[in-house]
């Protein structure tokens, strides 16, 4: 019903050539995708006023993305292009219950 290519309009102030100018602009909005996910998920809580554990945070916060794309591809074709707040919400946070009969744990996962 409807073309598989989406059109959008640009406008440029660069000397580029219209393609390449295309796609400068489709980089920025990628990266500007991250920056989101980021600024949505683990940045927006950095742990402390401390500069080492904020640096480390930062450093898990940057590869977290990576990982979480890497899941999304690897758990099938619906979650390939979902953004990072999706994934986490729909694979890495599953319900579940850890009580301690007997003073052990015991996970109970969803059984669907």
């Amino acid at each position: 019903m409807f073309p598989v290519w989406r059109y959008h309009p640009f406008f440029t102030n660069t000397d580029l050539p219209v393609e390449a100018a295309d796609i400068t602009h489709r980089q920025h909005a990628i990266i500007e995708t991250v920056f989101a996910g980021l600024i949505d998920g683990p940045t927006a809580h950095i742990p402390s006023g401390h500069f080492a554990a904020n640096s480390t945070w930062v450093l898990c916060a940057a590869i977290s993305p990576n990982l979480l794309r890497a899941t999304g591809v690897l758990a099938g074709d619906r979650h390939t292009g979902a953004r990072g707040s999706t994934l986490r919400r729909k694979i890495v946070d599953v319900p579940a219950r850890l009580p301690r009969p007997q003073r052990r744990p015991v996970l109970h996962l969803p059984t669907h």
